[in-house]
C-alpha cells in the first residue's frame, strides 16, 4: 500500500495547527485535514471592527433561529450576530445527552477551528497538578512530570506570544511572558486589599495569548501587537491573538511541506492488521457524502476531545472491536470539565473620578490557593479565580429607569465601579462520566453519534460552595458593596474545556496514550488535543494542549528518522 503523506493531522484547532508546524518544519510532507470550510485570514472575519448599527438586527440573533439552529451553542458567551459563521448549527450535529444529565457541547467547524473562539488565557500547570492523581488516588499517575514538559512550556510561549508577570509561584509556575497589561485603578485597589488580608492569596494581571510587544517572529509571520478592541471572537486581522490562522498555519505553510483539505470529514482511522500500525484515514467528502482514504506514515488526532474520540471509537477492527487503540477499554472514560459559574459581582465606592482607557481583552487571576501549604477537608484539588473590576459606559442604559432628557442626563455620567470573581475549579477524573457511540442513530454522513453521560459529583459541588464564599469574603473584605454571591453550577462542557477519555498513562491496561501522546497499542498514532488529559487541573488547560503536541511530534519525527515506526 502506497504512502501519500509522512503524516495526517486530523483537526486544525489549537492542537492540530501546532502539530502541522512542528511536523512540517521538521521536513515532514504533512497532509491536515480540517471537516468543516476554508477560512482565510483577516477576509473572512466579516464582522470585525464593525459597530452594532452595521450588522443585522445590531449584531444579535433572532430568537427563533438562535432556538431553532443554536439550542446549545447560544450558551456561549461568543455567540452572536457577528460570530455565529464560527459556531456549528446544533441540527446538523447531533448528540445525545440523558434529560438530567445535560452536556454543553461548543463546536467550531472551520478551518482554525475553536482557535477562533478561545479566550486566551494561558497558563502553565505545576508539579502540584502532574502528581495530584498518585497522591489522592482519582484516576491514573500522569506519565510525565513538570520537569517533562517546562522546556515545551518555553518553546510554545515564545513562539505564541504570552503577556504576563513573573510571580514566583509554586502552583503557577512562571513562563516566556511578553509584558503584562496594566491592571485598572479597583484592580490595584482590590489587589492590595486581597494580599494584605489574605497573605497565601495573589491576584495577577491575566496571563493570556495577545502580543503586547511582538518580537521579531511575530513580525514576520505578519502578527502585529494588541490593539485592545476585545472583539477577539470575530477574528483579528492584526494577528494580534494567537490562532491557527494567525500563527501557525503560516509557519506550516511558509515549509512548503503542507496540504490542506478542506470539508473532509474523518470517518476512521484505518488500521493493518499484519503491521499492527495505522496506515491512514478513511475520509468523507461533507458536500458529496463520497469516500475516499489517503495513507500516511504517522497519524496526529486534534479533532477535540470529543472529536478525537468519536473517530478512535469509530475506527474498528478484527483487532479492536471496540475502537482503535482500545485494548484497555479506558477509550470514552473519565470525561472532565472545568466547574464554574460559582462567585460573586459587587460595586466599589471610590474611584469615582477614574476611568480606564481601551477595551482590554484580558482580566485578572487569583490563581490557587487551597490545598496547596494546607488540606481542605472539604474537597479535593483546587480552584482559582477570573474576573476584573470595570466601569459601566452609556451602553448600561438597557438596565437603568428613565427617559428623554432624563434618561440622557444618568448617561451623562459614568457608573458605578464594578468587580466580580468568578471560579474555575477542577473537576475529578471519575469512569462514570463517559461518552460512546450511539448503536441506532447516525449523523447525515452516516457516522453513529455521541452518547454522553456526565455530571457533577459531590466534590465538585463542595469546591462550588466554597468559590462563592470565597468571592464574597474577598470581596467584601476589599470594600466592596451590595456583594451578591451566585452558584448557578453551569452544565458540564458549558467552561468549553472538556478533556479525558484517551487518557495518558504508564500502564497499557488502565490507560489508551504513553508519555508521548502515543498509543501504547499502535504505536504511529499520537492523539495530542484534550482527550489525552489524565486529570483537569483548575488552570485553562489550552497551554498544556500545546506543549504536549510540540513534545509529541518532536518525538514522533525522532523515531520516524530512527525508523523506529
Amino acid at each position: 500500500m502506497s504512502t501519500d503523506f509522512d503524516a495526517i493531522v486530523i483537526g486544525s484547532g489549537i492542537s492540530g495547527g501546532w502539530a502541522i508546524k512542528e511536523l512540517t518544519e521538521r521536513g515532514l510532507k504533512v497532509l491536515l485535514i480540517e471537516r468543516g470550510p476554508n477560512t482565510t485570514h483577516g477576509q473572512d472575519y466579516v464582522a470585525e471592527g464593525k459597530a452594532p448599527w452595521e450588522l443585522p438586527y445590531h449584531g444579535s440573533i433572532p430568537e427563533d433561529i438562535l432556538n431553532q439552529e443554536y439550542a446549545v451553542q447560544q450558551e456561549c458567551y461568543a455567540l452572536d450576530g457577528a460570530t455565529k459563521q464560527f459556531f456549528v448549527k446544533d441540527k446538523e450535529h447531533p448528540y445525545i445527552t440523558k434529560e438530567d444529565k445535560p452536556f454543553s457541547w461548543i463546536r467550531g467547524y472551520q478551518l482554525g477551528g475553536r482557535s477562533l473562539l478561545w479566550y486566551r488565557q494561558t497558563y502553565r500547570w505545576s508539579e502540584m497538578d502532574f502528581r495530584a492523581n498518585k497522591l489522592d488516588g482519582y484516576g491514573v499517575d500522569w506519565p510525565i512530570r513538570y520537569k517533562d514538559i517546562a522546556p515545551w512550556y518555553d518553546h510554545v510561549e515564545t513562539f505564541a506570544g504570552i503577556s504576563g508577570s513573573m510571580e514566583g509561584l509554586e502552583q503557577l509556575p512562571d513562563g516566556q511572558f511578553l509584558p503584562p497589561m496594566e491592571m485598572n485603578c479597583v484592580e490595584i485597589e482590590v489587589k492590595r486589599q486581597i494580599e494584605h488580608q489574605f497573605p497565601n492569596r495573589t491576584m495577577i494581571i491575566g496571563r493570556c495569548a495577545h502580543l503586547t510587544k511582538p518580537t521579531s517572529e511575530h513580525l514576520e509571520l505578519g502578527r502585529g501587537q494588541c490593539q485592545s478592541r476585545d472583539q477577539c471572537e470575530r477574528g483579528c486581522s492584526f494577528g494580534a491573538y494567537f490562532s491557527t490562522l494567525s500563527a501557525t498555519l503560516p509557519a506550516a505553510r511558509r515549509t512548503n511541506n503542507l496540504t490542506i483539505m478542506t470539508d473532509s470529514i474523518a470517518h476512521s482511522v484505518v488500521y493493518d492488521e499484519k503491521t499492527k500500525k495505522a496506515t491512514g484515514v478513511r475520509i468523507i467528502n461533507a458536500n458529496t457524502n463520497t469516500y475516499s482514504q489517503i495513507n500516511a506514515r504517522i497519524i496526529f488526532l486534534c479533532a477535540s476531545t470529543l472529536g478525537s474520540t468519536q473517530i478512535m471509537l469509530n475506527s474498528k477492527s478484527e483487532s479492536f472491536p471496540n475502537g482503535i487503540a482500545n485494548s484497555s477499554g479506558c477509550l470514552g472514560l473519565n470525561l472532565m470539565d472545568h466547574i464554574f459559574e460559582s462567585g460573586a459581582n459587587a460595586e466599589y465606592p471610590g474611584f469615582k473620578d477614574k476611568y480606564f482607557k481601551g477595551r482590554r481583552p484580558n482580566g485578572i487571576y487569583i490563581p490557587r490557593y487551597r490545598n496547596v501549604t494546607s488540606k481542605d477537608k472539604r474537597f479535593l484539588r483546587g480552584f482559582g479565580f477570573q474576573g476584573g473590576g470595570k466601569r459601566p459606559s452609556w451602553k448600561r442604559a438597557n438596565g437603568i429607569k428613565g427617559i428623554g432628557l432624563e434618561l440622557k442626563e444618568q448617561l451623562r455620567h459614568p457608573g458605578p465601579w464594578t468587580f466580580s470573581l468568578g471560579g474555575f475549579g477542577e473537576m475529578l477524573p471519575d469512569e462514570r462520566n463517559r461518552v460512546w457511540l450511539d448503536t441506532k442513530l447516525k449523523d447525515k454522513w452516516g457516522i453513529p453519534i455521541l452518547n454522553i453521560d456526565c455530571k457533577l459529583r459531590e466534590n465538585e459541588h463542595a469546591m462550588l460552595k466554597v468559590m462563592a464564599e470565597d468571592a464574597k469574603e474577598m470581596l467584601e473584605a476589599s470594600g466592596m458593596k451590595n456583594v451578591k454571591t451566585y452558584n448557578n453550577s453551569a452544565p458540564p462542557g458549558l467552561a468549553i474545556h472538556e478533556m479525558g477519555t484517551a487518557r495518558m498513562g504508564h500502564d497499557p491496561t488502565t490507560s489508551v496514550l504513553n508519555k508521548y501522546n502515543q498509543a501504547h497499542d499502535v504505536p504511529n498514532l499520537f492523539v495530542t488535543d484534550g482527550s489525552c488529559m489524565s486529570s483537569s487541573a483548575c488552570q485553562n488547560p489550552s497551554l498544556t494542549y500545546m506543549a504536549l503536541t510540540a513534545r509529541a511530534a518532536a518525538y514522533a519525527v525522532e523515531m520516524l528518522q530512527e525508523s523506529q515506526l
